[in-house]
Parts: structure tokens; C-alpha cells; sequence
């Protein structure tokens, strides 16, 4: 069933070709599509040359070219500025608890203990067109606080409590369209699909109550990047007659190219800058997919590339040098364990190592971390209480101890790393298990005791492409080959499937699309969209 609108003002057809559900007439409102059509025509062209330009820039990395500063904007990093200040309710941000935007999901986190909650769009979601319509309303309900869950089955109600934590939403990112709504016939920027219903929706609300719209901005790859979210943001701010300069963002470095340019994505973003998220997953899917063909970058299996590898080191100490230099927020990296009921043993050793990487970062000068399960909300608090001795943030600690190379972030291996065949299996094993969760329509699936997203299933699969791509050894002498790669898959779905089918055949087809190539898929989610109905 479809259903169309028109824009009569911009003369932009806005057709909604998905299914009429139950809540599209509250959330897709002519005036609404009408908004988004807007940016659509304002800022599409321009997201599709930022495209292109990724395109450019990798194979001229491909060829050979090594990233570095860039000597264009030598008079940012050199100049005498800083962001805009940062709201109240975003000074205290020591626990962030991230997840998608379900119903359940969202009333908990806002209730877990947690400063901040960061609903996701992005990588924690399936993006099936009932999980992002539904999300905006459950989003629009959290805002106005009346959101509300009955669970018969289990005889609860899901409900706010008084104190919650500071909404952010991460919107898709710009390489992402929304094929269920098109203008003048073209599939509309997710992102700004994502970001345009949201703030028609909440942002005179959340004026009212005297906060604002608040972002994370995922996967950029230069300060352009960062300069289109700053106008997008601007018009939009114009559009609905809300003050310049209220929206905030938080950019994730998760690339190995944004990493360069810390300095000219917050300056582009001043006026709304709330700070840097180390987005160390995707920070490492970026390592291997930039420096794919280059044998000497090949990166062990991931449980190996840990926080303290220096090339990982490298990027995070300088986020926070960065930050604390321009008065903005630096974010630490997500805690991917979810504790087990079951297995105490397991839980004291993954809690031990929580609280290693988070007093690290705390260490380091860290004003907050990221965990993804509420059980760790106190640990990742407490930690980071006792740090800034009470205060919202430890922005004082400016880290001009802090010396980092262009050569250093872009050294991309681990001394002494190896890969195993349990490495590759795992590897094989997440990358299904999370496809066909994925494809059932949950971007945010626990698997093996660690909360799996498209970040984690994007280094798992590129890792196999990599080994494969450059004849990688394993600790046995055995050479990573597309027969070796099989035998494992179909293994691994043999044992998968004995729990139950779901979609894991799909699941294995997009893996092989992804593996069984020369030519590296950017985003394994380009092609699995295609599977979602």
C-alpha cells in the first residue's frame, strides 16, 4: 500500500511508497514529508559530491597517496577559537548508554541511571520501515514524556521514571538513503530523513522545555562533512523559528580520515559542537577498508586490536587534547559486554576488563564513556565520579603532553598480532548470526556475551576480505583462501541452523557478496538493505 504527497510550495512530489502503518498519519503529516522534501532539495546535491569525494580520495589512497593534516586548514588548527558553550543538561555526561529505537528499549535506557541516552538509528537498527517510522514516535512520546509500554504477556508496565537520562539521536549516516520515501522520484538522504522528522516534530518542544535537539553525527570522513551538518542544521533551525546555534551534535571519530581532522570538524561545527565520541569500532571496520590494498596494514583477528595498540592510542589521546584545546566534550569508546545471569565467572572477568578500559579513558582525560547494557551504568558513573572528583567534566585537563604524528595515526597494525582459525570462524560465526538478526529486524543483537551492531559486524566481515585479499597466514601455516572461507561458512551454517533457520541463508548470501569480490563493499548495509522488506 502506498500513499503520496505533494509539496505545492517547492513544486517536490514527496511519494511514500512503504506500507501505510499504523502510525504513519502521526508521523508522516504532509507537513512533515514537506520539511523533509525541503532539505532534500536544498542539500542532497551536495551530499552526493561529498560522496563522490570519499570515492576520489580512496582510490587515490588505493594508488598509494598517505593520509595526513591537511596543509589547507593549518590556519584552524593554528587559530585562537572555541565551540559554543555547552547546554546544562549536556555538562554531565560520565555514562552514555546507546540503543535503537524501540519502544522498550527507549524507556529503559531513559530510566537505566545513565546522563545521557543516544537512540539509534544507525548502526543499532535494522532500518526496516516500521522500525524508523515507529521509532520517530516513540522518540516524539519520550520528548513530551507520556511514552508508555503494557507487556501482558509478562503483566508490566514500561514507564518514565522522574529522573531520566538527556536524549541525543544518531541519525543515519550520509552514504544511507531512505528507499520508502522519494522526491521528484529519488530515494530521500536518510540522514535527512532521520534528522528532518525529528526536529519538525520535537524541536519547538524541546525549546519549550528549555533543552533542545541534540545529536550524534556517525561516519564522517572530513570537516565538509561536518560543514553540511552545520547548514543542515541551520535551516532547519531558521525553517521551524527556533534560535540559531540551539541544536548541539557530538561527531563520532570513527574513521581513520576524520581522525585527521578533529581540529576542522568541531571548528565547522562551533555553533553546535557538544563535543567527540572515540567511536572505536567503526574506527577499526575504517582502518581496513581505507588501507584495504595495502599488505602492510593487515590487521590481526579483532579481538586483538584493543584501546592500547598504538595506532588506536594514538587517535583517542589526540581526540581528547583536541576537545579540551576548543572547550568541547571527549567521549570515550562503548563497552560492548552484556553481563550474564548465568555465568558469574564470565561476568568478573569481562567487568574487570570494563573497568581497565574505563579507567584508562577516565585516565586519559576522558569527560564521559559509552556502555551498552544498563548493568554497567553504575560501574562506567562510579569510575568517572571518583575521576573528575564530582564535577560534570574534566575539560581543565588540556593533555599538551600529547604530541601525535599524522604518521602515527595512520600506522595501522598490531606487533605481534596472529590469526587463528577460531579467529576466522569467529569471524564467520558473528558476521551470520548478526546478518540474520539483523534481517529479522534487530540491528542491536547479544551475541557470545558482547552487543553486536553493524560497527562490529562491519570488522568481522572486512577482516575476511582482507586475509583473503592478501593470501594472510594463519598461526598453523595455512593461507586464508575463498575454499577455506567456504568450508567455514557452510560449517558454521550447519551448526546456526540447528537452533533455528530465521533468515540465515540470506545471511550467508549477502556474507559471500561481501567476501567473494575484488571490488571492497563500503558498508555491508548497502547491499543488505536491499533484503529488507
Amino acid at each position: 500500500m502506498s500513499r503520496e504527497d505533494e509539496r505545492v510550495g517547492n513544486q517536490v512530489e514527496v511519494q511514500v511508497v512503504g506500507e501505510t502503518l499504523a502510525v504513519s498519519e502521526q508521523v508522516l503529516t504532509a507537513e512533515a514529508l514537506a520539511f523533509v522534501a525541503e532539505l532534500h532539495v536544498k542539500f542532497d546535491s551536495t551530499r552526493r559530491e561529498l560522496l563522490a569525494a570519499r570515492a576520489s580520495r580512496q582510490a587515490r589512497i588505493d594508488a598509494g597517496e598517505v593520509p595526513g593534516f591537511l596543509a589547507e586548514t593549518e590556519d584552524v588548527r593554528n587559530g585562537e577559537w572555541q565551540v559554543t558553550s555547552t547546554p546544562d543538561d549536556l555538562q554531565q555526561r560520565w555514562a552514555e548508554i546507546t540503543g535503537p529505537v524501540d519502544r522498550k528499549m527507549v524507556i529503559n535506557a531513559l530510566n537505566s541511571g545513565a546522563d545521557v541516552f543516544m537512540a539509534d538509528f544507525e548502526d543499532a537498527n535494522s532500518p526496516t520501515w516500521a522500525n524508523c517510522v515507529e521509532g520517530q514516535l516513540n522518540l516524539h512520546d519520550a520528548v513530551r514524556r507520556t511514552i508508555r509500554l503494557e507487556d501482558e504477556a509478562r503483566g508490566r508496565v514500561y514507564e518514565l521514571n522522574d529522573e531520566i537520562a538527556t536524549l541525543l539521536v544518531r541519525p543515519r549516516g550520509w552514504h544511507l538513503v531512505e528507499k520508502n520515501v522519494l522526491a521528484s522520484g529519488e530515494p530521500v538522504s536518510a540522514s535527512l530523513f532521520d534528522v528532518g522528522l525529528y526536529v519538525f516534530h520535537n524541536a519547538a518542544e524541546r525549546q519549550r522545555q528549555g533543552s533542545s535537539c541534540y545529536f550524534y553525527l556517525p561516519k564522517l570522513e572530513s570537516h565538509l562533512e561536518a560543514r553540511l551538518w552545520a547548514e543542515v542544521f541551520a535551516f532547519s533551525e531558521e525553517a521551524l523559528s527556533i534560535p540559531h546555534g540551539s541544536f548541539r551534535a557530538t561527531v563520532l571519530i570513527e574513521t581513520i580520515l576524520a581522525a585527521l581532522e578533529m581540529e576542522e570538524i568541531l571548528y565547522e561545527l562551533r555553533d553546535y559542537s557538544a563535543g567527540l565520541n572515540a567511536g572505536r569500532w567503526d574506527y577499526i571496520f575504517s582502518a581496513i577498508k581505507k588501507f584495504r590494498d595495502n599488505p602492510n596494514t593487515l590487521l590481526p583477528e579483532r579481538a586483538q586490536v584493543t584501546m592500547t595498540t598504538p595506532f588506536m592510542r594514538a587517535y583517542t589521546e589526540l581526540l581528547v587534547r583536541t576537545c579540551h584545546k576548543r572547550g568541547a566534550h571527549a567521549i570515550g569508546g562503548m563497552a560492548a559486554f552484556i553481563p550474564s545471569r548465568r555465568d558469574p565467572a564470565v561476568n568478573a572477568e569481562a567487568l574487570a576488563k570494563v573497568r581497565a578500559d574505563k579507567e584508562r579513558e577516565s585516565g586519559d582525560g576522558c569527560d564521559g564513556t559509552w556502555v551498552a547494557h544498563p548493568d554497567l551504568v553504575p560501574l562506567a558513573r562510579g569510575i568517572f565520579e571518583e575521576a573528575t572528583g564530582g564535577a560534570p567534566h574534566q575539560k581543565h585537563r588540556m593533555r599538551e603532553d600529547v604530541l601525535v604524528s599524522a604518521e602515527e595515526i595512520v600506522d595501522v597494525g598490531v606487533p605481534g598480532g596472529t590469526i587463528t582459525e577460531s579467529g576466522l570462524r569467529t569471524n564467520v560465526d558473528v558476521s551470520l548470526q548478526y546478518l540474520n538478526a539483523w534481517l529479522l529486524g534487530n540491528g542491536a543483537a547479544a551475541i557470545y556475551n558482547l552487543m553486536e551492531d553493524a560497527a562490529t559486524a562491519e570488522i568481522s566481515r572486512s577482516q575476511i576480505w582482507q586475509w583473503i585479499r592478501h593470501s594472510a597466514k594463519l598461526d598453523d601455516g595455512r593461507t586464508v583462501t575463498r575454499e577455506l572461507y567456504e568450508q567455514i561458512r557452510d560449517e558454521e551454517l550447519n551448526r546456526l541452523g540447528e537452533y533455528g533457520s530465521g533468515r540465515l541463508e540470506e545471511a550467508a548470501e549477502i556474507l559471500d557478496l561481501l567476501i567473494l569480490t575484488d571490488d571492497f563493499v563500503e558498508f555491508l548495509t548497502l547491499i543488505a538493505y536491499d533484503y529488507l522488506t
